[in-house]
């Protein structure tokens, strides 16, 4: 069984939920560039830049890196150049870099969750109650701020 959680993994992990499910919402939306996909596109960099970080300090058995860590250093890099080309106005390069790093972040949840001696794997076998939970938790939060921010929207659509 891996050590126990620190804060450090923890921040990592939730961070890295709010990353999967904020980063498909905005993904699959159809209205790219209104004030909701700017808003939960901010969101989902703050989330992606804890993540990217945060891997820094959660280091392997031995002490080191490993190719997770190479991908943060990638992903800080295409996340950033995505926000710079946005402000740039260069929408096609932007699309190109949040792709990027969204489908990095994904290739880096499959490699965690195929590992079966990381910390999700050993939780859905022995503590599957506590990931459920804290699933069911990201989840609903999220979904919470998702229609939270449709809710702003159609109170701003309206001129409420």
């Amino acid at each position: 069984m891996p050590s126990p959680w620190t804060l450090l993994i923890a921040l990592h992990a939730i961070a890295a939920g709010y990353a999967l499910i904020f980063g498909a919402v905005n993904l699959l939306r159809r209205n790219k560039g209104s004030a909701a996909h700017k808003t939960l596109g901010r969101i989902w960099a703050a989330a992606m830049y804890v993540v990217v970080l945060t891997s820094f300090g959660i280091r392997t058995i031995d002490g080191g890196f490993n190719w997770l860590h190479a991908l943060s250093v990638l992903t800080f890099c295409t996340l950033t150049m995505g926000l710079v080309t946005v402000l740039r106005g260069n929408i096609r390069a932007h699309q190109r870099f949040m792709t990027g790093s969204y489908f990095g972040l994904l290739g880096a949840f499959v490699g965690v969750v195929a590992v079966p001696d990381r910390r999700l794997p050993q939780m859905a076998v022995h503590d599957l109650a506590g990931l459920t939970l804290w699933i069911a938790a990201l989840a609903v939060s999220a979904g919470l701020t998702i229609a939270g921010l449709m809710n702003l929207r159609a109170k701003t659509a309206t001129g409420q």
